[in-house]
Parts: structure tokens; sequence; C-alpha cells
């Protein structure tokens, strides 16, 4: 049953939204990025990338364990904050790991850690020990399928160009990969083209979910490159042209379950970003639910804000819906131009600029 309630398109009321890609970090960073986190989500599908890699059950544990205790240091209660932990696969995870992970539970019953991350190696940051050929993995995607695990992906290849590298991935490893396994849980997070809105909606099983991010809704290349480099807007996939936007707009907010929230909030440092080298990734814990809510409301389809956000991504991965409600209001608010982080400060996403739903 739903918990939408609409008030003439200035307030709704939602089932209380989960992320299902977040960069929580590591250290003295993660307590700060929890305060924009701990308020807009339930649950936090954690990202393994860290350094070292997140790439055995232990250290999952471990790094959960360290989650919570910076939530305890913001004085925030762990009852209303679940992570979900990931494990990064290398061509050297065994399906002795996968099971070993498996069969941990958490204290209401649901898994502990719930999906393993498919880095092609080299693709984004911290991707370095990723996996180097796909068919190394094969008994430990059989054995992923098996347990009922979730494979995510980052839907790229490293040998096209940078705008192409989606359609390229989609073609040379997503459909032998489906057809290989055929009941293997996959999400290929934070699509970023029309090419692969169609093969999730049109062509893959449904098995096969994408999530998308508030930033490739709101952003196209131009944005990030007309009138001089921002070094704020790049990320990995990299924001693409305008027809690409449009696509996944009409694919968010259509209201098929296939498609569902996944900030790929991502912090950097200002001064890695800003730098000769820039790195990728778009900080957007602290208002990425009013940006979906900016997006909806913008496509007239504000009464399906709720299944993208709390309802398709929680199905998808077998985990019950949140019970506790979420009301935004169509009130602006102005992003500072920057936050802590640790020790450091991160520029986030609309820093400086307007946005326009607030949550209450």
């Amino acid at each position: 049953m739903s918990n939408c309630q609409l008030e003439n398109n200035e307030k709704i009321t939602i089932r209380h939204p989960d992320d299902f890609h977040h960069h929580c970090r590591d250290g003295p960073a993660t307590a700060s990025v929890l305060k924009h986190a701990y308020p807009r989500f339930r649950r936090c599908l954690m990202m393994p990338n860290l350094n070292p890699p997140v790439t055995t059950t232990k250290l999952a544990l471990e790094y959960r364990e360290r989650i919570l205790s910076a939530m305890k240091s913001n004085g925030q209660d762990p009852a209303m904050f679940q992570p979900l932990m990931t494990l990064y696969l290398t061509d050297k995870t065994t399906p002795e790991e996968i099971k070993k992970a498996a069969v941990l539970k958490n204290s209401d019953g649901t898994s502990t850690i719930v999906s393993c991350k498919y880095y092609p190696a080299g693709a984004t940051t911290n991707s370095d020990f990723g996996v180097t050929d796909i068919k190394k993995l094969y008994p430990t995607l059989e054995a992923m399928q098996e347990v009922g695990m979730m494979l995510c992906i980052h839907s790229e290849v490293t040998h096209a160009d940078i705008f192409d590298r989606e359609p390229v991935f989609i073609e040379e490893i997503m459909k032998p990969l489906v057809e290989d396994f055929k009941t293997l849980k996959i999400t290929m997070e934070h699509i970023s083209t029309k090419e692969a809105v169609d093969y999730v909606l049109n062509k893959a099983p449904s098995n096969v979910r994408a999530s998308i991010t508030p930033q490739h809704l709101i952003y196209n290349r131009n944005h990030m490159l007309v009138g001089g480099i921002r070094p704020h807007l790049y990320c990995l996939p990299i924001l693409k042209a305008e027809p690409h936007r449009v696509a996944l707009v009409g694919a968010a907010t259509s209201g098929s379950p296939k498609f569902f929230l996944g900030t790929d909030s991502a912090p950097h440092p200002t001064y890695a970003k800003q730098s000769g080298c820039g790195c990728a990734g778009i900080f957007s814990a602290h208002c990425a639910v009013e940006i979906y809510a900016e997006v909806f409301d913008e496509a007239g389809h504000l009464d399906r804000l709720e299944d993208f956000c709390s309802s398709f991504g929680a199905d998808h991965y077998g985990i019950p819906r949140n019970t506790d409600t979420m009301t935004l209001e169509k009130k602006s608010w102005t992003v500072p131009k920057t936050y802590e982080f640790g020790d450091d400060t991160v520029t986030p996403l609309k820093a400086g600029e307007e946005v326009k739903w607030t949550i209450l």
C-alpha cells in the first residue's frame, strides 16, 4: 500500500526513501557524510571502493562497525538507519567468500551484505583492483546466482571513448552476461544514456534493473563544459548530451519498476576536485531527495515519486519497504557553497544555488 499523499502539488508525503548507491567514505569524513544521509534515507547501500577496497566479508563487517560508530558520534540512532554492505569483486573473489557473506543476517532478519560490486579495472575511482575479465568471475557469479545475491555493475568499458563506454559495455559485457546467468539479480548502477534506458526497459529480463542519479537527471555535458570546465560536475559515468538526459527523466518518471533511486553521492575534498587532475564524483546527499522531487514535479509526475524513491529499489533488493514517512514542501532554499567533510570541506551539488523543494 502506498503512503503517498499529495497536496495541490505543493506538499507531498511519501514512504521514507532508501539510497541504493552511496559513498559514505571512511575515517573522519564518514560522520560528516552521515549528517546529510541520515535524515533523508532509512537505508544506504555502501560502496566498497575504499583504499584499500572492501574485498572480504571480514572487511565489510569492520567497515559497517565504523559507520555505526560514526553515527553514534553524531548522536544518531542506529535503529533509524541501516548501512547495507557490499563486497568489491576482484579477479580473485571466490565462491566460498560469497557463501560466507550470504549467511550473515541483521537482527531483523535482513541480509547484512546484500550485494557485490563489479568495477571494470580502471573504470572509476579506486577501481584499479577491479575485474580485468568478467569470465574469470563466472564461478563466483554462479555462487551469487545460487544464493540470490545482487550484482551491482559500473556499466562501462575502459577501451572506448568516454562518452560511448556505457553503450559498448551493454553490447560487449551485459548481453552475454545476462544470457549466461538467467536468474542472477543485476543492478546497472547510475545509467547515463538512452541506450541503457532502452536496454533495461525493453530488452533486459526483469531481474535486470537500473538506478539513476540526480545529476544525470538535471545536467547534460554542456553544463560541465560550456564557458569553462566545472570540475564539481565531473563524475563517472560522465554527463552526456541532452537527448540522454531527457531519456533518463522519462525512465525515472515513467512509473516502471525497472528504475529506482541510487544517488552515487560521492564526496571528495574541494581541493581534490579543483586540481590539475580532478577526481570524479558529485556530492548530492544533502539535497538528493529534494532534487528528485523537483524533477518529478517538473515532469508532471509527482505522484510517482514514492515508487521511484522508496518502493522499486527495495523490491528489487528483496528488502521490506519502509513504513515511516517523509514530507517535502515546495519551498526554496539555497545550498551552502561548502560543507564540512572530516578535516576538509566538500563542494556540494548545486553549491550556492537554489533547490525548489525542502524536507520538513
